[in-house]
């Protein structure tokens, strides 16, 4: 589930009100013209002087200077006081900062009931990330009492607002059948409209509908498609998936160097699987040099990670000697480790390394 961590609010009110041609007149404009040439100090000097006298936008900006430490150093305590004073004026964009501030405990003590109730405050007026963030708090009891329809509620109304993070939200509850009746092409909507808009786990979860065939007509050229966009910002899973369908060849052209190429960015950043077939690519010199020491390499971050499969591995080459020393105790210590996990090839070797 997706929540929103920190505020948005920065650019949108330092520059996008001026774009959208709001005034507001006295001291508060010239700060923000002031801003815009970028003189911080100056522009801190006009809009404190709005905001003390009790001019809501005024004190929500000056929270945000003081939370990033523009035109006056940073303090995380007068940021949290100055959206307390917006925000108890009832201005959206100051109750969600307060929110997001008792929710991460910067400026105030951590209360996530506190942060509920700010939240709810913004939620209740519309502000989509508020409502993404209520629902969030529903789904895990925090700082209310957990009720996933409740969530289901408030992540429906921000992502028929469009927002990104609420829609694979939804996507999920429809996938898992959390808090509304599960619907595998319900949930595909929703993910689609989330992967639209660039949300990388989204695309993946598209991604793997499609290779699945749940929600959507089975389609590996669509799966890899998806996996594809996900994979070029990073994410690991779909860097991994996007390996599998090169290896395989579905919905690609097989291509064991570019499984490899995708098999590496997913597992540096700590995917096992990934480490796992990694491994397996230099042991069989797939798409790269073979090489058993840099097979045993990969193998043993994923095994250390607790993949029975590389487990099984280390305990093959430690039998061997591939890539390693042969060495009986270290085999039969990582083939136990995979057997515990129910790994049958693992029960099997170690079945004939105990007995002889």
């Amino acid at each position: 589930m997706k929540i929103l961590k920190r505020s948005r609010m920065r650019l949108f009110l330092l520059l996008g009100l001026f774009a959208a041609g709001m005034a507001f007149g006295g001291s508060l404009e010239k700060g923000f013209q002031y801003y815009r040439q970028g003189e911080f100090e100056k522009a801190f000097i006009e809009i404190k002087a709005a905001a003390e006298t009790g001019n809501p936008r005024a004190q929500g900006v000056l929270a945000i200077l003081y939370s990033e430490g523009e035109g006056v150093g940073q303090d995380a305590v007068k940021a949290a006081e100055w959206n307390r004073k917006a925000a108890e004026q009832n201005w959206i964009l100051a109750q969600y900062n307060l929110g997001i501030a008792y929710q991460s405990g910067k400026g105030v003590k951590q209360d996530y009931r506190e942060a509920v109730k700010w939240f709810r405050k913004a939620a209740e007026q519309g502000h989509a990330a508020s409502q993404l963030n209520l629902g969030y708090y529903y789904s895990k009891g925090m700082g209310v009492r957990q009720d996933y329809r409740e969530a289901v509620k408030w992540y429906r109304k921000a992502a028929e607002q469009g927002n990104a993070d609420a829609q694979y939200n939804l996507g999920v509850t429809y996938g898992n059948g959390i808090g509304v009746k599960q619907d595998a092409a319900e949930a595909v909507k929703w993910f689609r409209k989330a992967a639209e808009q660039g949300l990388a786990d989204a695309q993946y979860n598209l991604g793997v509908a499609y290779r699945e065939g749940k929600g959507a007509r089975q389609d590996y050229r669509e799966a890899v498609k998806w996996y594809r966009k996900a994979a070029e910002q990073g994410l690991a899973d779909a860097q991994h998936n996007l390996g599998v369908a090169y290896e395989k060849g579905r919905g690609v052209g097989q291509d064991d160097a570019e499984a490899v190429k995708w098999y590496r960015k997913a597992a540096e950043q700590g995917f096992a699987s990934a480490q796992h077939n990694l491994g397996v690519a230099y042991e069989k010199g797939r798409g790269v040099g073979q090489d058993a020491a840099e097979a045993v390499r990969w193998y043993k971050k994923a095994a250390e990670a607790g993949l029975s499969e590389a487990q099984c591995a280390m305990g093959l080459a430690y039998a061997l000697g591939e890539g390693v020393r042969s060495d009986r105790a270290e085999a039969i210590r990582w083939l136990e480790k995979a057997a515990a996990q129910d790994h049958a090839g693992a029960k099997r070797v170690l079945g004939v390394l105990k007995g002889s």
